[in-house]
């Protein structure tokens, strides 16, 4: 894939919904200057990773399962990922923003013990206008949603109470916090965060560090 010609399937939806400034800020009033973060506020044994563990580039995302600009990017990555998929490995760490994403965590991590968490993330993503109200989150829907992937929500349900799933939720706010992660998503592309938010400026500076690892820059 060109750094010149990158194209999504999902640029007219992607483009309305950044437009319309989805992203999230929890604070303040001005966009962050372009930030580094520590690799341990990154990179947790418990994060959800796709890809290699050796490879050149890391993409740390902070995301909500609620904002409709993770939404839009999920499947932008997945092409990402599709393209270079000896180079580039995504860590997903939580940052709940919205009102209700901490249950839905909870959903995600619940399902991860059932090796569910890939279908359950597309699910809630799909399907986030009928749950991720804001102001009024349905989070019955968003469990009903989840059990359509075949997740057993019973055992689900007492595995998302547990102290281990609050322990990963804590953490992960906790580095959300340190990281000065304020907007969803927020990306770091081997510790730093590309200078504008966008597919095109996070892919060039994904090219960017693979060129780099490689020699070729």
């Amino acid at each position: 894939m060109n750094r010149r010609t990158f194209v999504v399937s999902t640029v007219a939806v992607a483009a309305a919904v950044f437009a319309g400034g989805a992203a999230v800020f929890r604070r303040g009033a001005t966009a962050p200057e372009p930030a580094t973060a520590g690799a341990d506020h990154l990179v947790r044994a418990h994060s959800p990773v796709v890809g290699k563990a050796d490879a050149k580039v890391t993409v740390a995302e902070f995301f909500d399962p609620s904002c409709e600009a993770c939404r839009a990017f999920h499947p932008i990555l997945e092409q990402i990922l599709g393209a270079h998929p000896e180079d580039v490995r995504l860590v997903l760490r939580y940052a709940p923003l919205h009102d209700g994403s901490d249950e839905a965590v909870k959903i995600l991590e619940a399902s991860r013990r059932q090796d569910k968490f890939d279908a359950v993330l597309d699910a809630l993503f799909e399907r986030q206008p009928e749950w991720a109200v804001h102001g009024a989150p349905n989070l019955a829907k968003a469990w009903e949603i989840a059990g359509t992937t075949g997740l057993d929500l019973e055992r689900a349900r007492k595995d998302a109470a547990t102290p281990e799933v609050e322990a990963v939720l804590r953490q992960d706010v906790a580095d959300m916090d340190a990281a000065k992660v304020d907007k969803t998503p927020t990306f770091f592309v081997n510790g730093r965060a590309p200078a504008q938010f966008g597919p095109q400026p996070l892919y060039d500076m994904i090219v960017a560090e693979i060129a780099k690892g490689s020699g070729t820059t």
